[in-house]
C-alpha cells in the first residue's frame, strides 16, 4: 500500500480548500467545477504529541516528526467512468493512493454552486462509489477475458493462479454490479494477494471528511449524522471539519496563534490535525521514535513490521546489518522519567529479528555491515 491518501469528492465541495490548510500549499480553489485537473501532492507532518514529550525528557538539538502524503484529486462527476469531466484521469490518479479521504459537502450556501443543485450528502457519496464501481467492473471484466487464456495454460502454475482467481473475480462483479464496493467483501490474505495487481479503487479504505460550517462545529449537524450512520454500518471513520475554519488557521503564523484561535471557538484540536492523524492510521501507519542528545525522530513504519524492517526505514545497511535492539515504550519514559530510570526498572528490553514493532516503541539498533 502507498504512503499517500487521496483527497478526493464531487467539484465545489471544499477539498482544495482543505488541501490548502492541510499543507500550506498554494492549491487553487475557485467557485467552479474543474478548478484542479493535476494533482496537488503536500508532504504534511503527523501531529503527536507523544514526540513532543520525549523531548521534555532527552533534550535534543532537533526534533523531526512523521510525515504523510496527501494528493488533491480534481473532483469527480457522474460519468467519470465514461471519461466525464476527465473522468478517465482522475480515476487513474486514485488508483494510484494508498486510501481515500472522501471530502463530502455537508453545509447549505446559496452562493457556493452545487454540481447537482442541492446539498445532498449521502447521494454525493452513492454518485462517487458508483463511478468508481463502474471503473473497477471494466477493470475485472478485462481480466475474467484474460483468465479464459490462462485456465487453458499447460503451465500447472498459471492454471491453478487462474483457477484460485476467478471465483474471486466473480464475487467482485457480482458485488460492483450491484453498486457494491470491494472492500465491503471479506477476504484473507492469499485471496487479497490474488487480485492486488488489479489496483482496485473500491478496495481502498477510506476516510469520510464532513466539511461543515462553522455552527456545525465541533459536532456536526443533520448531515453529518448521516454519513456517520452509513459510515458505521461500512466499518468507515467520520472527521468532521470546516474548510473555511481551517484555512483561516493556516494563515495565522505560530503555532500559539493558532492554539490561541481554536481555543477562542471551543476547539481543543483542529479538525485538519484530526484528518492527518486518522489518514496516517488509514494507511494502516504506526511510528517508533529513536531518541538522543542529537535529535529525537519519529519513523513511520507500516503495521506488523518486525525489528530488521524497521531499522531498514532508517537506512538499508540496518536492515542487512540487523543483530538486536534495544527497546523501551513510551509509556515507560513518561512513567519513570528518564532512560536511566526505564533500564533501572528493567523496562529496556533486547529484541530479536522476529520482534513485531509496536506503536510508541522507542529504538536504538545494534548492526554491523
Amino acid at each position: 500500500m502507498g504512503l499517500n491518501c487521496g483527497i478526493v469528492g464531487l467539484p465545489n465541495v471544499g477539498k482544495s480548500t482543505i488541501f490548502r490548510a492541510i499543507t500550506s500549499s498554494p492549491a487553487e480553489a475557485a467557485n467552479y467545477p474543474f478548478c484542479t485537473i493535476e494533482p496537488n501532492v503536500g508532504i504534511v507532518e503527523v501531529p503527536d504529541e507523544r514526540l513532543t514529550k520525549i523531548t521534555n525528557f532527552i533534550k535534543p538539538q532537533k526534533t523531526i516528526p512523521s510525515i504523510v502524503e496527501f494528493v488533491d484529486i480534481a473532483g469527480l462527476v457522474k460519468g467519470a467512468s465514461k471519461g466525464e469531466g476527465l473522468g478517465n484521469q482522475f480515476l487513474g490518479h486514485i488508483r494510484q493512493v494508498g486510501a481515500i479521504c472522501h471530502v463530502v459537502r455537508c453545509f447549505d450556501d446559496d452562493n457556493i454552486v452545487h454540481v447537482h443543485g442541492k446539498i445532498d450528502p449521502l447521494g454525493d457519496i452513492t454518485t462517487i462509489n458508483y463511478e468508481l464501481c463502474l471503473a473497477d467492473l471494466e477493470t475485472v471484466q478485462k481480466r475474467k477475458n484474460n483468465l479464459e487464456k490462462m485456465l487453458k495454460s499447460h503451465d500447472k502454475k498459471v492454471k491453478d493462479r487462474a483457477a484460485f482467481t476467478k471465483p474471486l473475480l466473480d464475487k467482485i462483479e457480482t458485488a460492483l454490479e450491484e453498486g457494491k464496493c470491494a472492500r465491503h467483501l471479506q477476504f484473507d490474505e492469499d485471496e487479497l494477494e490474488a487480485i492486488s495487481d488489479l489496483h482496485l479503487i473500491t478496495l481502498k479504505k477510506v476516510l469520510y471528511v464532513c466539511n461543515v460550517d462553522e455552527d456545525a462545529l465541533p459536532d456536526g449537524n443533520e448531515y453529518v449524522d448521516k454519513i456517520r450512520e452509513l459510515a458505521k454500518e461500512e466499518g468507515s471513520e467520520v472527521v468532521v471539519i470546516c474548510g473555511k475554519i481551517e484555512s483561516e488557521i493556516a494563515d495565522l503564523e505560530t503555532p500559539e496563534e493558532k492554539q490561541e484561535f481554536l481555543e477562542s471557538i471551543g476547539l481543543e484540536e483542529s479538525g485538519l490535525s484530526k484528518m492527518i492523524k486518522a489518514g496516517y492510521k488509514l494507511l494502516d501507519l504506526d511510528t517508533y521514535f529513536t531518541a538522543g542528545e542529537k535529535e529525537v525522530r519519529a519513523w513511520t513504519f507500516h503495521h506488523g513490521a518486525k525489528a530488521p524492517q524497521a531499522a531498514g526505514i532508517i537506512h538499508t545497511d540496518f536492515e542487512k546489518g540487523f543483530i538486536k535492539a534495544e527497546v523501551y515504550h513510551y509509556d515507560d519514559l513518561v512513567k519513570f522519567g528518564s532512560e536511566l530510570k526505564v533500564k533501572e526498572a528493567g523496562k529496556l528490553r533486547i529484541e530479536g529479528k522476529e520482534y513485531v514493532v509496536k506503536d510508541g516503541d522507542i529504538m536504538h539498533f545494534r548492526f554491523n555491515v
